[in-house]
């Protein structure tokens, strides 16, 4: 399992929204790697400047690959993606 924490890069918002719906698409199409997804807001919670995605795949050439066909990722949507192993201890 990994978290991913992907940064828009700067000025992008439009991107994003332009390509929001085949990204929503992407991840109902993988539910089954999804343990969470969502966006990270802006401090007035108006606007998004990055995603979190929880992926349970069984390693990181497979999550590599999943996030490649990520839309977002292929519209050049993010400044900076983090990759961390994740072991979900609760609930």
């Amino acid at each position: 399992m990994f978290v991913v924490h992907c940064q828009d890069k700067p000025g992008h918002q439009q991107v994003r929204l332009d390509n929001r719906s085949a990204h929503l698409d992407f991840l109902k199409a993988n539910l089954d790697k999804v343990v969470m997804a969502g966006p990270v807001q802006t401090e007035d919670r108006q606007g998004m400047v990055g995603s979190v995605l929880v992926l349970d795949v069984p390693d990181r050439a497979a999550l590599d690959a999943l996030l490649a066909e990520d839309p977002y990722a292929k519209a050049g949507l993010f400044a900076a993606v983090t990759v961390l192993p994740y072991r979900k201890v609760l609930p």
